[in-house]
């Protein structure tokens, strides 16, 4: 049924990027606001990013990535993006992509569908 595919993780030194994907089926979400969460090791998850439905994509970014990181998507193939960029060792986690339901956008209760995550390191 409904499934949302991340790809793009991998191992990345300190400034390099990244770009994620995050491919959906089974629904479209053009009329559905998309968020990029993450979560390090012994860490609560935690929201990075969103993208707002509609004409003008409106985006939102936790302050930590702000400036470094940028939230696309591209309706017609039913996937969102996340391109990384100046990557920070603290930028480490596994990076999900959910489908936005209802409450608090930036809370991960709020998403009904999630992916199952791709894992981003930066080490030097």
């Amino acid at each position: 049924q409904v499934q949302l595919v991340e790809s793009g993780g991998g191992l990345v030194q300190p400034g390099g990027s990244l770009r994620l994907s995050c491919a959906a089926s089974g629904h479209p979400f053009y009329n559905t606001l998309m968020g990029w969460f993450r979560q390090a090791p012994g860490k609560e998850r935690e929201f990075v990013a969103c993208i707002w439905a509609g004409s003008i994509s409106i985006t939102e970014y936790e302050d930590a990535v702000k400036g470094r990181f940028t939230i696309s998507r591209d309706n017609a193939k039913n996937t969102v993006f996340l391109q990384m960029n100046s990557l920070k060792p603290e930028d480490t986690a596994v990076y999900y992509c959910a489908a936005y339901g209802s409450g608090s956008r930036y809370r991960p209760s709020s998403y009904n569908y999630w992916g199952q995550g791709t894992q981003v390191t930066v080490s030097s």
